[in-house]
């Protein structure tokens, strides 16, 4: 409701929950200050239960980030930003959300552009790029975009 799906049911079912981010074209519903530059909203369903049961337990989206200065690695646990908890009005320590050994984890959500019917653009290739790519392509027939 709070965005425009002009894609299959199936094709979210492919790619959600999981570590990718999909943009799509906002609706009038949607909070006009969350993104007020911009026609688009990004959507993520994580694949987390603290996270997904949280947002269950809200009667409306959730706004959130990364717990990171921008530019750098994506923090797995909490402790890993203990240098921004000052600025902070609350933290939640649902667990680790990933493998801390892992660099892949890392890397953030794939987040790929789906507002134009037909075509994906990807706008971060983060840790899920090869397997979103080849749903988007070969399953779809989705063609890139351009960047």
């Amino acid at each position: 409701r709070y965005c425009h799906v002009n894609v299959p049911d199936e094709l979210l079912r492919d790619l959600l929950p999981g570590p990718v981010t999909l943009v799509l074209k906002r609706s009038e519903e949607l909070n006009k200050d969350l993104n007020p530059f911009t026609s688009l909203v990004g959507v993520r369903i994580p694949n987390h239960p603290f996270i997904r049961d949280l947002a269950r337990a809200c009667s409306g989206p959730l706004a959130l980030t990364s717990a990171n200065i921008s530019c750098q690695a994506s923090t797995l646990t909490v402790a890993e930003f203990q240098d921004l908890w000052p600025q902070l009005s609350l933290i939640i320590d649902g667990g680790p959300i990933g493998d801390v050994q892992s660099p892949e984890c890392r890397l953030g959500s794939t987040v790929v552009d789906l507002s134009v019917p037909g075509r994906f653009t990807i706008i971060r290739p983060g840790c899920a790029l090869t397997p979103t790519v080849e749903i988007l392509r070969q399953k779809y027939g989705l063609v890139p975009g351009s960047s």
